[in-house]
């Protein structure tokens, strides 16, 4: 598994830097939740504020996904934190609670790298799928996670675990209509 970690993508963040992934280390977890605040500027620009103004994933869950090994940060070559993946496991799989890359090095292939990563990661856990929910129509999420290998769930192919999240985001008031539930196999 370090091997999966220690890994490098040259050329990603700047000129001549050098980005890899990790796991997140604790102290670390307040950095992940500006980045996911940062992450969320770019719903603002199209007009989704309610999206861009939710808070990020509380410390409590991250901490627990932490101690669990399922939080990667990618960093570049002066370690800082640029994106992260934490993840949990729903029916079965390896489900993405979120994936964030700083707005300032999007674009770079560093959130593809992020889910490459916990794709082998799940795959060295046994585990067939990665999962996740995520807006249909959003440049950045429902059509970039299909150019990454998912595709969407259509009726009884939703889980109860996907289905019971989904509820839960419309409960807090996430547009039902957009919501859906991906699938990317793992090898």
């Amino acid at each position: 598994m370090e091997n999966v970690l220690a890994r490098t993508r040259a050329g990603l963040v700047g000129s001549g830097s050098v980005e890899r992934s990790r796991f997140a280390r604790a102290d670390e977890l307040t950095e992940v939740q500006r980045i996911e605040v940062a992450s969320g500027a770019p719903f603002r620009e199209i007009g989704m504020t309610e999206v861009a103004d939710m808070p990020p994933l509380p410390l409590d869950v991250l901490a627990d996904r932490q101690r669990a090994g399922q939080v990667w940060v990618a960093v570049d070559a002066d370690d800082r934190l640029v994106g992260f993946a934490a993840v949990d496991l729903v029916d079965g799989c390896a489900h993405v609670l979120q994936l964030s890359v700083d707005p300032a090095y999007a674009r770079r292939g560093i959130g593809r790298g992020l889910l490459d990563d916990v794709a082998e990661w799940a795959a060295g856990q046994g585990l067939p799928a990665l999962t996740l929910t995520t807006f249909r129509s959003v440049p950045w999420n429902g059509p970039y996670y299909a150019r990454c290998g998912f595709r969407e769930l259509t009726g009884a192919e939703v889980t109860a675990g996907l289905a019971e999240l989904l509820a839960a985001e419309a409960a807090l008031g996430l547009d039902p209509a957009d919501r859906i539930a991906m699938r990317r196999p793992v090898s």
